[in-house]
């Protein structure tokens, strides 16, 4: 019953991250942005995760994991319910300002729920457990373009060339409208979000207090897990692949929306969204299955070849040949994450908190390397612009054949 409450949460974090790459497109439009303006969506979100990821540590450890939660999803709820002044206001940094609230309630989940299911029985079943949290957090970002085309990018968007045409009253009930398709689903979001905090509250979660970290007890630094060679290898790792995986979810809409790749509407790519996500929920199950044959750095190296490719072949082709390329990257980025989290805290005894630390924090290459894609799509065009994120599967190659293996640290 523990777990399944759980792996609801999971959905959720996954559900609310991969809505950004609805939330994007709509706000490019609706505020007339370039890639790097638009992309700061991401970097806000993602930077939340580097700014307060030890702030949420510490106020798991004070709070304890059920308690830890209960805030998180608060938090994550505040953020949501921010999304009505900020599009009654029509600014984009109360959007912004929003996101940044909804993603710290995501990081504080992030910190407290992953361990939590870790803990939630035997040891020798802790992974199938992170497994089966893991897949309905996929679930989550599968789902989650198809309901953001549907309610959020539904409505047409005016060039301000046709907005100027438009009388005063009528540009007034224009811009409802577009508040209204970013308003009503976020609010029911928030609804949830408290829903789930009170079911959490009141659900009698085993407290775990024997394994819960307490408040300056740590006897080791930051600086001495990165001395370990896998551990600094294994966070830019983490670095470069949520980065790719972000970049690519990010701009998928409008890389497909363009004449010469897909040609469809941007609520007709929503859907090839859905399946780039969908496959990492696919590719995560296959590759549970694949590890117990294949050490996992050597499936690892195979996948980030493959999507290296995969990235090559989209910059160079058109038409079905880079949709289909473009779109297969996510059954490929399913084992990655995990992989590189699991290799990176390898065989570090007391030392693993605060590797684990580390990787969380590098979730923020989700906001770094997209922005940077975002300043180069707007000068050398996006297609081209994917050379980023095949730099970030070349590194992730490496990793797996080279940088992942654990040396004594003299």
């Amino acid at each position: 019953m523990a777990l399944g409450v759980l792996t609801t949460i999971f959905f959720m974090w996954g559900f609310l991250t991969c809505l950004n790459d609805i939330l994007i497109p709509h706000l490019k439009s609706i505020f007339q942005l370039n890639y790097a303006q638009a992309i700061l969506v991401q970097f806000t979100f993602f930077g939340a995760y580097f700014l307060m990821a030890l702030p949420s540590g510490k106020l798991v450890a004070a709070l304890g994991y059920k308690k830890g939660i209960v805030a998180g999803l608060a938090i994550a709820g505040i953020g949501a319910l921010g999304f009505w002044p900020a599009a009654a206001l029509h600014s984009y940094n109360a959007f912004l300002a929003a996101l940044f609230v909804l993603a710290t309630g995501i990081t504080v989940l992030q910190v407290a729920a992953n361990p939590y299911v870790a803990l939630l029985g035997p040891e020798r079943t802790s992974s199938s457990r992170l497994t089966l949290a893991q897949a309905l957090n996929s679930l989550g970002t599968t789902l989650a373009p198809l309901f953001g085309g549907l309610l959020i990018l539904s409505n047409v968007v005016k060039s301000p060339d046709e907005l100027a045409k438009l009388a005063p009253a009528q540009q007034l009930i224009y811009q409802t409208q577009q508040a209204h398709a970013v308003q009503m689903p976020y609010v029911g979001l928030a609804v949830v979000l408290f829903l789930l905090a009170v079911f959490v509250w009141l659900f009698r979660l085993p407290a775990l207090e024997e394994t819960t970290e307490k408040p300056g007890t740590a006897k080791h630094t930051l600086m001495e897990a990165l001395r370990h060679r896998h551990v600094l290898f294994g966070v830019l790792g983490i670095f470069f692949y949520v980065g790719a995986e972000v970049s690519i979810g990010s701009f998928l809409v409008n890389y497909l929306a363009m004449p010469e790749i897909g040609h469809m509407t941007e609520q007709q790519a929503t859907h090839y969204v859905s399946l780039y996500w969908g496959g990492a929920m696919v590719g995560r199950f296959i590759g549970s299955v694949l590890m117990a044959k294949i050490l996992p750095r050597t499936l690892l190296s195979i996948f980030a070849a493959v999507n290296s490719l995969l990235v090559l072949t989209t910059m160079l082709t058109s038409g079905d040949m880079a949709v289909y390329s473009i779109v297969a990257i996510g059954l490929f980025n399913s084992i990655m994450f995990p992989t590189i989290f699991a290799l990176g805290i390898e065989r570090l005894g007391t030392l693993t908190s605060k590797a684990s630390s580390l990787l969380i924090m590098a979730i923020v290459g989700g906001a770094l390397i997209p922005y940077v894609q975002g300043v180069f799509a707007d000068h050398i065009g996006l297609q081209h612009a994917f050379f980023l994120p095949l730099l970030c599967y070349l590194y992730i190659l490496f990793y797996g054949v080279s940088g992942s293996k654990v040396r004594t640290v003299k």
